[in-house]
């Protein structure tokens, strides 16, 4: 595919040092299945957390991406309002990150390339994890909607009867997804298959 034919079909996936280091992995796995070209961005914090949640190493988890940026990396193509993409998301998502981007007072390249997609009227989705929420927290999720991001905590659907917690984060991550657009078939979707 062409250069200019592909830039729609990138998406930055941040993964910052919150709880729930599984969402942002396994919207790296289920990406697989498509043609989007991912390009990732891992804090120093994520690296930690991922010892801590997962069965895996840092290494695995990069190569689940097309492109991995570092994230002292400001200088990056991500970085770029003229670098085209779909948007970003950020699973999870930890406080810091998410008041960093609020401010536009950015200090790593996850903050940087989200301050960006938000600028350049892009869609970021930020899978906020944290509970519970004091008032600072839900302001700044109000400024950072207001500023056209979407702020999608991690909600399990029971809904769908999930008999693991696979399920469960099939099912947030998919959610996710469909914010892009992008179907890959882990949503059990309400009224179908009945």
């Amino acid at each position: 595919m062409a250069e200019g034919q592909n830039k729609n079909k990138r998406l930055i996936v941040g993964i910052s040092g919150a709880s729930g280091i599984i969402y942002g992995v396994r919207l790296l796995e289920l990406l697989q299945q498509t043609d989007i070209e991912t390009h990732l961005v891992m804090s120093k914090s994520a690296e930690l957390t991922l010892g801590y949640e997962l069965d895996r190493t840092v290494a695995e988890v990069k190569a689940l991406a097309d492109q991995v940026h570092s994230i002292k990396n400001v200088g990056a193509s991500i970085a770029s309002g003229s670098y085209a993409s779909m948007g970003m998301v950020v699973a999870p998502c930890s406080i810091r990150s998410m008041s960093e981007i609020a401010s536009g007072i950015t200090s790593t390249l996850l903050t940087r390339a989200a301050d960006v997609v938000l600028k350049e009227r892009r869609r970021l989705v930020l899978m906020v994890r944290e509970s519970p929420l004091h008032t600072g927290h839900l302001r700044t999720m109000t400024a950072l909607s207001e500023m056209g991001a979407i702020v999608a905590p991690p909600m399990p659907a029971f809904y769908s009867q999930p008999e693991s917690i696979d399920d469960m984060v099939n099912h947030s991550v998919g959610r996710v997804l469909d914010l892009f657009g992008i179907d890959v078939g882990v949503v059990q979707r309400w009224g179908e298959g009945d």
